[in-house]
């Protein structure tokens, strides 16, 4: 963490959490690296198993976990994997869930107040989920997918994903809209996807999704969606043609509402 001085310079940098020497490899994929805090200024944070499908079980390892600290890096007493807790033994107590893939995106909903997640599948298999403490949400395990070595779909005590794409979509970054522009849209979930840069919304009702639509389809690989102060979503374009190395490879654009 660190301040943005008022000259816009990056000051008093300070490193909450960094993962031990003995989880790098040369594979360059499956970071996670998504963040969000809660009201109690708890920050969770996202690892992908770096296509080291094993550890994502494996809870002496940070890798294919989600995590979650306090703001200055300790780690919270009531943490799952904490302390003296059940099963915490030799457990990176950081960790808040277990069995994830990549994690690119985090939401909470604004009615339930629930933490949702979304998730990238090896072939097929993309999720969203809702993240609860201790959960195991069966990567390495169960997948919806397509994965060489695993065949099962469901596993005693591993978690169902509220939502997964066979074909795969690519979800990346999600945000529940909260605010009045789109009056027929509050409180769904926004999904941005990498494959066939689309943007989707889902209706939400009771931990379920209720109904999905498109929003669209044309514009780039749609790598983020968030909901800015003056209430209109906006979303990060990876234009076509492009690849991220590139200088200018997308844009910034903003949903306005036609009014009747």
């Amino acid at each position: 963490r660190g301040r943005i001085n008022g000259r816009n310079e990056w000051v008093d940098q300070q490193i909450l959490y960094r993962a031990p020497d003995t989880v790098y490899n040369s594979c360059n994929a499956h970071y996670g690296s998504r963040f969000i805090f809660d009201r109690q200024n708890h920050l969770f944070f996202s690892l992908g198993e770096k296509q080291q499908i094993a550890d994502a079980q494996d809870l002496t390892k940070p890798t294919g976990k989600i995590h979650r600290i306090n703001d200055d890096g300790t780690v919270p007493k009531d943490n799952p994997f904490a302390g003296n807790a059940a099963g915490a033994a030799n457990a990176v107590a950081s960790i808040w869930s277990v069995g994830h893939r990549n994690p690119q995106g985090f939401a909470w909903d604004p009615v339930t107040g629930q933490l949702w997640a979304s998730e990238h599948g090896p072939t097929g298999g993309d999720e969203v989920n809702i993240i609860e403490p201790k959960k195991n949400y069966g990567w390495g395990v169960i997948t919806m997918g397509v994965q060489n070595g695993i065949t099962k779909r469901s596993e005693p005590g591993m978690e169902q994903p509220i939502r997964y794409w066979t074909p795969s979509v690519a979800p990346s970054g999600i945000a529940f809209y909260t605010g009045t522009q789109y009056p027929g849209w509050k409180n769904d979930l926004f999904v941005s996807c990498l494959v066939g840069q689309q943007l989707k919304r889902l209706e939400i009702a009771n931990g379920k999704v209720t109904h999905e639509e498109q929003v669209f389809n044309q514009f780039g690989r749609v790598h983020d969606v968030v909901q800015g102060p003056d209430g209109l979503l906006y979303v990060t374009l990876q234009l076509p043609g492009q690849v991220l190395s590139q200088s200018t490879p997308g844009m910034i654009a903003r949903l306005v509402p036609v009014r009747p």
